[in-house]
């Protein structure tokens, strides 16, 4: 698999520093500008919750870095996302609402929010960064949840004027448009960002049997399953949903399109199944 090292004889090493220190400046760091600037009045704690959104789910740009030549030390990836399960867990059952987590990643400012779709996200990140690390899959699942969920709620309250109901949710057609939208260029970026840079192996383009208008449908595809889903999901639900239409809506490609025989989806994706 294709990575940037400075510490090529010390993958543990290089491993911890990028997995472990680097992310967690970076999601630290993120959520203490946001917590400084809802604290101040200059955001909203509803957006603050949507650019810690975006923000986490872009962990994946850490895959560039990560070197996969010393056993599993690559799980070192999913250090930060298992270091705020446990808090969001453990601040779920015992925060207060004055706890800095609590109020900029919760709609109401109720602890136990963190129960919920904030701590699906986490798991989300894991399983991304565990069963389908460095693959097209994993980078999917996050990009179009990470960008996709994370912009349609601002989307469709500040712009949204053609409302819906789903399942007693309302949304509005401006959201899921918007939904799709970004979901489908933090997708782009992250292909053309972990792909092209070889982050990700095998690297698309190098598969003569799978042309570029396919992946580039493929990637649509999913985006639009995902708007659906957001669209449908219920309440705090759709940080699972989502990620989870993704696999399957490349599972169905692969059987429809290709009897399943050629795992061309598979190709396409680098997935580890």
């Amino acid at each position: 698999m294709g990575f940037i090292t400075l510490m090529p004889n010390d993958p543990l090493i290089w491993n911890f520093i990028i997995g472990v220190i680097a992310a967690l400046v970076y999601v630290q760091g993120i959520i203490l500008l946001m917590e400084k600037m809802v604290t101040s009045g200059k955001l909203s704690s509803d957006l603050s919750r949507k650019v810690i959104h975006i923000a986490a789910g872009s962990f994946i740009w850490t895959w560039l870095f990560i070197d996969t030549s010393y056993g599993v030390t690559y799980l070192l990836n999913i250090a930060v996302p298992l270091l705020f399960f446990f808090t969001f867990l453990y601040k779920g059952y015992r925060g207060s609402p004055e706890d800095k987590d609590v109020k900029t990643m919760s709609r109401t400012g109720d602890p136990r929010e963190l129960l919920k779709g904030t701590l699906y996200f986490t798991i989300i990140m894991m399983i991304a960064g565990t069963i389908f690390f460095g693959s097209y899959l994993g980078m999917l699942m996050m990009a179009i949840l990470g960008f996709g969920d994370g912009i349609a709620p601002y989307i469709g309250k500040r712009y949204g004027s053609h409302k819906y109901k789903t399942f007693g949710r309302e949304k509005s057609i401006e959201g899921s448009i918007g939904f799709f939208v970004v979901a489908l260029l933090g997708s782009l970026f992250f292909w053309i960002f972990l792909g092209v840079l070889g982050a990700i192996e095998p690297p698309v383009l190098a598969d003569p049997g799978v042309e570029l208008i396919e992946i580039l449908i493929v990637i649509i595809l999913c985006c639009l399953v995902g708007m659906v889903v957001e669209a449908f999901s219920p309440a705090d639900l759709d940080n699972i949903l989502i990620p989870a239409s993704t696999l399957i809506t490349l599972l169905v490609v692969d059987f429809v399109l290709f009897s399943g025989a050629s795992f061309v989806v598979f190709r396409i994706l680098g997935t580890v199944l």
